[in-house]
């Protein structure tokens, strides 16, 4: 006998999505930034089951049929785990290696805190470009700039922010971008004609942006002294053997993302070089680490950099500002990231499946009537998906697919569409902390979600500025009087 199962009303779709809010909300009054231990992930799973409840007891739908669902969700963020594992451990074989200290001890003899966080900003932004990963930049060069940052005075929240802001700027505008490749595939435009189309609103966006930090940086007081950094970089001189070498392995890993080498075995090869390269410059540390004073040395450089690959190591010096700064937690510190971007996909995963979050879109389009309320509406829906299937790159498909035709119809050519869905779901899913990209970046730079995402201004200002484009009609592509007879013909047929 079929299944046949009850389409939802729009109450019942809502109520997982309130519910996991409200729980959300008392979880972060309750557990403030320490949400991602556990009590975030419990808040998803218990949400999962109430949607599951609402689609078989309520949408007649078999659990089975749920399962699957959650499974094909999951599925499809296997590979962001995969590279989180791996962002863990060359993350632990770059601090020892002296690959972050030496970013950090040179960073800190060019940069000062009136122009540090618009140089961070763009730092990232031209590191994004050139590998086409936000992941990769935050992972690296981030990590970099953070404990320059720090050590200039600046709170972690705002230097987040900037390297956040000039990631994202960069991860829009590259060509190499997986996201900036799906955004065109699912609107039915070309690569090319995308990026060019984005440089209308993303532009003056970043100038914005700029101007912000720019202006913070002036005014905020924040001021490593001149004696504290000397002390700071005498401290890392004074622990490892910094040299212009090192950042062979940070080079030979941009120019493989650069050839277009899959992630994986770039940041597999960028951990390992990184463990190569502590062996061969800081024996010391490679010492320290392994802590077995009476092995031979190939002993204690196995053991050293395996703890460095999969566990938390720390490298403790005379200053306590260097021993914040040197503290890696391997591919062990990812797993609570790991646990959450589980759970967050098997509540997508269900409200996918349960035909939920299909009702909800849909109930949007119908109240679409001007070229500002659909690209609007277009934003409101990427975020909406970021929020509910916590995966931006769901919050790109299942939007795309569902406003081509509408936009289409409307005259709007569809870089319009490839825009705004870059716009909106591609920045913003930093900015949530249960989606894959927030607790990525919150677990990679050790600052939580919340704290940072009030200074990712880049982020915050995109879908602004790309729906105030929308209602002023300025940057967008109409489709010719000629142009729209073939696609109503089209569409008649």
């Amino acid at each position: 006998m079929i299944n046949k199962h009850k389409e939802p009303s729009i109450p019942e779709a809502l109520f997982p999505i309130a519910f996991l809010i409200v729980l959300l909300v008392i979880n972060i009054w309750i557990f403030g930034t320490e949400g991602l231990s556990g009590s975030n992930q419990m808040v998803l799973v218990i949400s999962s089951a109430v949607a599951a409840l609402v689609a078989v007891f309520r949408l007649n739908i078999k659990w089975e049929i749920l399962q699957d669902g959650i499974v094909k969700s999951i599925s499809s963020a296997m590979s962001s785990i995969l590279i989180l594992l791996l962002i863990g451990s060359l993350a632990g074989t770059w601090m020892i290696s002296g690959i972050v200290p030496a970013m950090i001890y040179y960073g800190l003899q060019i940069l000062n805190p009136t122009i540090f966080l618009i140089a961070a900003c763009i730092v990232s932004a031209i590191v994004s470009i050139a590998t086409g990963s936000s992941w990769t930049t935050v992972a690296t060069v981030g990590v970099a700039l953070l404990g320059i940052g720090r050590a200039l005075g600046f709170e972690e929240g705002l230097i987040a922010g900037a390297i956040i802001s000039g990631a994202y700027f960069g991860d829009k505008m590259s060509p190499l971008s997986d996201t900036t490749n799906l955004a065109p595939a699912m609107a039915g435009t070309d690569l090319f004609t995308h990026i060019r189309h984005m440089t209308k609103t993303t532009f003056p966006t970043m100038i914005i942006t700029l101007i912000i930090f720019g202006i913070i940086g002036f005014t905020s007081g924040a001021e490593g002294s001149v004696g504290q950094v000397k002390e700071i970089s005498a401290v890392i001189l004074e622990n490892f053997n910094i040299n212009g070498w090192l950042f062979i392995v940070p080079l030979v890993v941009i120019g493989m993302i650069i050839k277009k080498v899959p992630a994986v075995p770039a940041l597999l090869t960028g951990a390992l070089l990184g463990g190569v390269f502590a062996i061969i410059f800081q024996p010391e540390v490679i010492r320290l680490i392994a802590n077995e004073s009476g092995s031979s040395m190939v002993y204690q450089s196995f053991k050293a950099v395996m703890m460095a690959l999969y566990g938390q190591i720390s490298v403790v010096t005379s200053n306590d500002v260097v021993n914040e700064l040197l503290i890696t937690r391997g591919m062990a510190g990812m797993l609570n990231t790991i646990w959450l971007i589980v759970c967050a996909m098997a509540f997508g995963g269900i409200m996918e499946e349960s035909g939920m979050l299909r009702v909800l879109a849909e109930a949007v389009i119908r109240k679409v009537h001007s070229v500002g309320s659909l690209i609007a509406s277009t934003a409101a829906t990427c975020v909406f998906f970021n929020v509910t299937t916590s995966d931006q790159y769901l919050a790109i498909l299942v939007p795309g697919r569902m406003y081509a035709d509408i936009y289409r119809k409307r005259g709007l050519k569809p870089e319009n569409l490839s825009r705004t869905l870059e716009d909106s779901a591609t920045v913003t899913s930093v900015l949530i902390p249960w989606n894959t990209c927030g607790a990525t970046q919150a677990s990679v730079l050790g600052v939580a979600t919340l704290t940072y995402a009030p200074y990712c201004f880049f982020n915050i200002i995109s879908p602004f500025m790309t729906i105030l484009f929308g209602y002023l009609k300025w940057g967008i592509n109409f489709y010719s009087e000629e142009e729209m007879l073939e696609i109503k013909k089209e569409f008649a047929v």
